[in-house]
């Protein structure tokens, strides 16, 4: 029998894939669910049972948290990135790092075939299988689900035909939850006009005292909460624990897909978007006005090439070299007042900031040039606009 190494996830789509792959294609499967974050240890345990219960000869859960981070989130954060100036990339950044690891697991364990359980409609399909064809374009790609056109009921007609009775009862919302943001998806993304309920989120309001926290940065790299050393994974998981019992975080995201449709979709992030937010403004403090203006540029298209599955072009390792060396000076407390359902961001404590009062005060004072010299600038700065106007003298 063929070895097929199948991204796993324990629900409908990769359980059907499982018990296709054993009868309809006569492999041996082995199984393997790539963890971002979005799985408790008792979560993982159940999916491994349910894994080895519908014919996996062998089922590994990888943990990949450490590498997300230093591989994508830290430049995620380096570049501010919001994809729509709105989504933090939550699934879309995983997606690259969980194919990453399933085709690492087919090497180790000789498959010559691959399998996950995308359709045909988004955006998954693209980013599995670019990375898929790009790291091994000796390994074939099997996707039942896109190629049978499968529906719901079908795929539970054919399991409960294979002695497989679980509860498969659709649910309402559609959950994707990892460290950088959970996607939630229902009949509501589906239109233009409807916004999701609060019971359609996963973290509901918990607390309503307003709550100040302090996240320390070092060179770009959130160090500290509230003066405490951990991690940045730690911390990013810290403070998603502490803004989430606010509810903060929750907002839709509409975009272009890769294959050309719009689409919609809920998240809710509350650590990610409250750390970006946190670091570019200790940024806009201790950063040159062209660092920051570059790196927006840059950092765009980070964003962009990563959502669309570009992680292995070679361009995002010089975006990366870039993003990080503007981060030298990224280093600061941010002062983050938390409140029901929203943050604001109160200010900056760092020994680099720009705003250093030796030079002067903006509508205040000047000290480092007189009121003559400010003169002379201001006509200087103008002559291009004089010149214009004086040759094109109907122009307004």
């Amino acid at each position: 029998m063929e070895k097929v190494v199948l991204a796993y996830s324990g629900g409908l789509d990769t359980s059907y894939c499982v018990k296709y792959l054993i009868h309809e294609k006569k492999m041996q499967v082995h199984t393997i669910l790539v963890n971002t974050g979005g799985f408790s240890e008792k979560e993982l345990e159940e999916t491994e049972q349910r894994a080895y219960q519908l014919g996996s000869v062998d089922h590994v859960n990888k943990t990949i948290l450490e590498e997300f981070y230093q591989k994508a989130i830290k430049y995620l954060i380096f570049g501010n990135v919001l994809k729509n100036n709105t989504y933090p990339l939550s699934v879309s950044a995983e997606r690259i790092f969980q194919a990453i690891a399933v085709i690492q697991h087919a090497k180790k364990v000789g498959a010559k075939y691959i399998a996950h359980g995308s359709t045909g409609a988004g955006n998954d399909q693209i980013r599995f299988d670019v990375i898929f064809q790009t790291l091994a374009p000796e390994i074939e790609i099997l996707t039942p689900i896109r190629d049978l056109k499968l529906s719901r009921q079908e795929e539970v007609k054919y399991l409960e035909g294979h002695g497989v009775h679980y509860s498969w009862e659709k649910a309402q919302y559609s959950i994707n939850k990892g460290i950088w943001g959970t996607s939630v998806g229902g009949k509501e993304t589906l239109t233009s006009k409807n916004a999701l309920p609060d019971e359609a989120y996963p973290s509901q309001l918990q607390k309503e005292k307003e709550e100040t926290v302090t996240l320390t940065f070092e060179k770009g790299e959130l160090i500290k909460i509230n003066g405490e050393k951990e991690s940045p994974v730690q911390n990013i998981q810290k403070l998603e624990k502490l803004a989430s019992a606010y509810a903060i975080g929750r907002d839709i995201h509409v975009g272009d897909t890769i294959i050309g449709i719009k689409g919609r979709v809920g998240f809710e992030a509350a650590a990610p978007l409250i750390i970006i937010k946190a670091h570019h403004l200790l940024e806009k403090h201790v950063l040159t006005k062209w660092q920051q203006y570059w790196k927006e540029q840059l950092a765009n298209w980070y964003g962009m090439l990563l959502h669309e599955g570009n992680y292995l072009d070679p361009v995002m390792r010089n975006i990366e070299v870039f993003l990080q060396d503007t981060q030298h000076a990224v280093t600061g407390s941010v002062h983050v007042k938390l409140k029901p359902y929203h943050f604001t961001l109160e200010g900056i404590s760092s020994e680099f900031d720009l705003m250093k009062s030796d030079f002067g005060q903006y509508g205040e004072m000047n000290n480092s040039w007189t009121a003559d010299d400010a003169k002379g600038f201001i006509k200087i700065y103008g002559n291009a606009n004089k010149i214009y106007h004086n040759v094109n003298s109907t122009a307004l």
